[in-house]
């Protein structure tokens, strides 16, 4: 005969192997999701451009954006952390990153929304390189599993211009 402890080691070990088994089933499942998400992002105006005293140039910015990102939640999706970001090559660096605006979904039924915003976060390059730079406009979103793990992508929007002179 075996104890009440032997009893209940064994019964715990089932559990949590099912338990595990159960979240490895709910992860993989969650891969035969195939979102289609959809953005739009437009500039309606350019605030400021300018230079600063420290030589830097800096930028702000009005902007649409209208995005339909409900495929991406599952069962499974916690919530989606979304950011835009301007992307421009100089001399120095092939890639130069600026988040621009940033929010977090929590729930599928506001995954699909337009708003108006300025940029949340500073536009500003260290050097003089923004003036008549073309830039891309992206839209970036983090999937935050209740289990399993992250993926990320990307929608990349061209075809966006800076002014050749300050305003």
């Amino acid at each position: 005969m075996h104890s009440f402890g032997y009893r209940l080691n064994g019964l715990l070990t089932f559990a949590v192997t099912i338990l595990a088994l159960m979240c490895v089933i709910a992860s993989l499942s969650d891969n035969l999701n195939i979102p289609s998400p959809s953005a739009e992002i437009q500039i309606m105006n350019i605030n400021w451009f300018q230079k600063q005293p420290k030589g830097s140039d800096e930028v702000s910015l009005t902007m649409n954006i209208s995005a339909d990102l409900q495929s991406l939640f599952t069962w499974n999706t916690k919530q989606v952390f979304i950011f835009v970001a301007a992307e421009y090559e100089t001399r120095k660096n092939s890639l130069n990153q600026v988040s621009l605006w940033d929010a977090i979904i929590p729930a599928k039924e506001r995954a699909k929304f337009w708003i108006r915003s300025s940029n949340k976060y500073r536009f500003v390059d260290h050097g003089k390189n923004l003036r008549g730079k073309e830039f891309n406009l992206t839209l970036h979103w983090h999937v935050m599993p209740k289990t399993g793990k992250m993926f990320a992508d990307k929608i990349v929007m061209s075809g966006y211009s800076l002014p050749e002179e300050y305003i």
